[in-house]
Order: structure tokens, then sequence, then C-alpha cells
């Protein structure tokens, strides 16, 4: 099977809104959060105007992702408390959700531990933005979805090669495509002008020693994933359960307690990931 370089189809894959095995659903909201200055207020309108839509932001954001106190019952309430970044990343997550669950089974479920743990760490590090680090626990693995809809074939030969060779899923990436799933996350997020922050945790959450702007952010996400992993929360694309980067073990310098208590909040989620089936 020839390889692939992507690379020399970024414009294309940035293109997402013209690309044929993209549901009409993601590309009707990739359209919207790639609008230039839109507003809270329009992304409101727009997703009144869809009930489905609705429904499920609505059972996103009360669910353990987010964990706000009260129940929040107005699409107007959430977007207002989530602010701009998040829920353009929401929509995102939520408008993918399908494609997740078709594309490769446990996928959906690892991105909302990843969203749990990011959060929760985020909370215990005192981030101002708890929520958009929790955006990135959900979007990490955003590339993969657009890997698997344009190269299915090519895609399913990177996973048998990861679970063969007892390799990451980024390093058969690197040898199919050329590229890696962080790549293409980050060329779509670029495009839909996402936080510099939020960026860089999708590019670099592999690779969190190479993070600039958002080092405890990425760190935090790196982690989250690794943590996922090895609680069996979900499938990420391969079946290893990767070391910490010592930077950013240290960066985060959690405690045995800390890190117990995270957990607790990961598997209290467990028994709700089945309801999140949106």
């Amino acid at each position: 099977m020839d390889n692939i370089d992507i690379r020399t189809q970024r414009t294309r894959i940035e293109n997402i809104n013209a690309l044929p095995t993209v549901p009409g659903t993601v590309k009707k909201v990739s359209q919207v959060i790639g609008r230039p200055g839109v507003t809270l207020s329009e992304i409101s309108q727009f997703v009144v105007g869809d009930p489905a839509l609705t429904t499920k932001v609505l059972k996103m954001v009360n669910s353990a992702v987010y964990g706000f106190p009260g129940r929040i019952s107005s699409v107007s309430h959430a977007i207002m408390l989530l602010g701009l970044s998040v829920v353009k990343g929401l929509l995102l997550g939520i408008s993918v959700f399908e494609i997740m669950q078709q594309v490769m089974a446990g996928l959906w479920d690892h991105s909302v531990g990843c969203a749990v743990v990011a959060r929760a760490i985020a909370e215990k590090k005192g981030l101002k933005d708890p929520e958009e680090v929790s955006v990135g626990g959900l979007l990490h693995d955003f590339g993969k979805v657009i890997l698997m809809l344009e190269y299915q074939t090519q895609y399913e030969e990177a996973m048998k090669q990861a679970a063969s060779r007892k390799t990451a899923i980024f390093e058969a990436e690197r040898a199919v495509f050329q590229e890696t799933h962080s790549a293409v996350g980050t060329w779509l997020a670029e495009r839909w002008r996402f936080p510099p922050n939020l960026v860089e945790v999708i590019e670099c959450h592999h690779r969190p020693g190479s993070a600039r702007k958002a080092p405890m952010e990425t760190a935090i996400v790196h982690f989250s994933d690794i943590l996922v992993r090895a609680r069996g929360f979900g499938f990420g694309g391969d079946p290893l359960v990767p070391a910490v980067h010592p930077a950013a073990f240290d960066l985060l310098a959690l405690t045995d307690a800390d890190i117990r208590e995270v957990l607790d909040k990961l598997e209290s989620s467990r028994e709700e990931s089945g309801s999140l089936s949106l």
C-alpha cells in the first residue's frame, strides 16, 4: 500500500466543508465556528435553530465534563457561562460524536474521559479557564476523525501496524501519512481561530516539552491522556500506556492524593458516560 503525504494535502483538509466524506452537521458547525468575528449571540441562534443540537449541547453542558453545580436549562445560559472558545470546541466535539462512534469504537469515551480529567487537574492547579483545558482534552484526538474519514483504509492499516508492532498510534500515522493526528487537528484548530493556547495543546499533547505558549495546559492534557489510557477508559487507537514526559510530570507536581482524587472523578464519569450517547 502506498503511503500518503498528507502535508501536500493540507489545504484540502483545512477546507473541511468541501470534503465529500464529512457529514453535513460537521460542515455546518465548522462554517459557523470558522466565521471571522462570529459572536456568542450568532452561535446561540444557530444552536437554538437546531432542536437536536440544542438537546446535545444541554446534555453535554450538564454532564461530568463541565461539572456546573446547577442544572443549566437554556442554550443562551450555557453559552454565556462557557464563553466563545469553549462553546466552539464543545460544538465541534458534539458534531463529531457519531463519527467517533463509527470510525473508532471507544474514541468518544476516551475523549470525554480526557476532558473530565483535564478539567479536574486544571482546577487543582488553579488555572483561570479550566473549561478551555477541558475542551483541549475533548478535542486532542480530533485529527484522528479526519484521517479516518478521508483515508479509512490507510488509517486502519496504521492501527494494525500500531497493534502488531506495539508502537504508539502517532508513530504508525507518521509511517503511513508522513504526519500525525496532532498536526491535522492543529491545522483545523488554526483554521477555526481557536485560541493559541488551545491550538498548542492539540499540537503538542504528545510532546509537551515543545509547548511554549501553554506549557501547563499542554502538560495537563498530556497527563490526562495517559491516565485515561491507564484506567482502560475508551480507546485511543493503540493499546499502549506511554510514560509521562518527565518535564510535564515535574511541572504538574501532583501528589498521590491529587491523582487519586482525579481518578475518582474519572470513575464517577465512567458511570455517566453511557448517558452521554448524545
